[in-house]
């Protein structure tokens, strides 16, 4: 092909402001079935940082380029799925920090046309995280509650959109107060403080601990906070540590309560096959 492209990247762990270098790299050859993509969009997502850092739940082949989502435009096909000036999103882990990626026609997916490819690059990760949290523990019956911290995060906000849509109800906590307005606007039943006197109004809301399932993203406090409003027998899932503290889970809640302490990790759960389904369904 006699392309060239440029890509960031880290030939050892660490910061990333310390260990991320940019280099040129030739395009390789396409063999059957591979696609290749200019790269219009990438986020910089927490498990990308993570994965620089080392501190993930895989370990990076180094020299390794990061970039575990992103959006763009097919250049050249040898895959009868795809044809050059297709747009597309990344299914897998395709290093998207660069101009250019080749990924198997396989792990990637076609937009319809008008998508701004800001939004795009960002559909893998959050939303499909919302989606299975609130599809993947149990079926949810319109008018049970659901609790989570990070409510202001990206997949916070997916929850609770998808949730208004399902008919769930939430109860949303949040570290920065300011955005309990903007967040309402999403559809959101009620949203609180991260702090134990959030957790009494959430408590008072409920009419106790009746909560069916907890989307837990920071970890220490906050997610024991969450787990206290559980009903019995309901499910704690952890898919993010933004906190860094641990999960610590009292006997009583797991004797008495008999609670499921559970973990996500999106981005396996979409390469083992999304538990059957096509992209196009999530």
């Amino acid at each position: 092909m006699n392309a060239e492209g440029r890509r960031l990247l880290f030939p050892q762990t660490g910061k990333p402001e310390e260990v991320l270098e940019i280099e040129n790299f030739s395009i390789p050859e396409l063999e059957t079935g591979e696609v290749l993509v200019r790269i219009l969009a990438a986020p910089i997502n927490p498990a990308d940082l993570n994965l620089i850092e080392g501190t993930y739940g895989v370990k990076a082949a180094l020299p390794a380029t990061p970039g575990i989502e992103g959006c763009g435009v097919v250049e050249a096909s040898h895959s009868g799925d795809f044809q050059a000036g297709d747009h597309v999103i990344f299914l897998r882990r395709s290093s998207t920090w660069a101009t250019h990626a080749v990924a198997s026609g396989d792990t990637l997916f076609k937009l319809p046309p008008g998508i701004d490819p800001l939004q795009a690059a960002m559909l893998k990760v959050n939303p499909a995280t919302a989606w299975q949290l609130l599809h993947g523990f149990g079926k949810l019956q319109p008018g049970e509650w659901i609790v989570q911290n990070a409510g202001n995060s990206a997949v916070g906000r997916c929850v609770i959109q998808l949730a208004r849509d399902l008919g769930i109800r939430t109860i949303s906590f949040v570290r920065r107060t300011e955005l309990i307005e903007e967040i309402s606007r999403l559809g959101a039943d009620h949203i609180f403080p991260d702090d134990d006197a959030g957790a009494v109004a959430a408590r008072e809301i409920l009419g106790g601990a009746n909560s069916a399932l907890a989307f837990n993203a920071v970890g220490g406090d906050s997610a024991l906070r969450l787990m206290k409003l559980l009903r019995e027998g309901g499910s704690h899932i952890t898919y993010g540590a933004m906190g860094r503290k641990p999960v610590t889970v009292p006997n009583g809640l797991l004797i008495f309560r008999d609670i499921q302490i559970r973990g996500l990790w999106v981005s396996r759960w979409i390469e083992n096959g999304a538990g059957g389904r096509s992209a196009g369904d999530l």
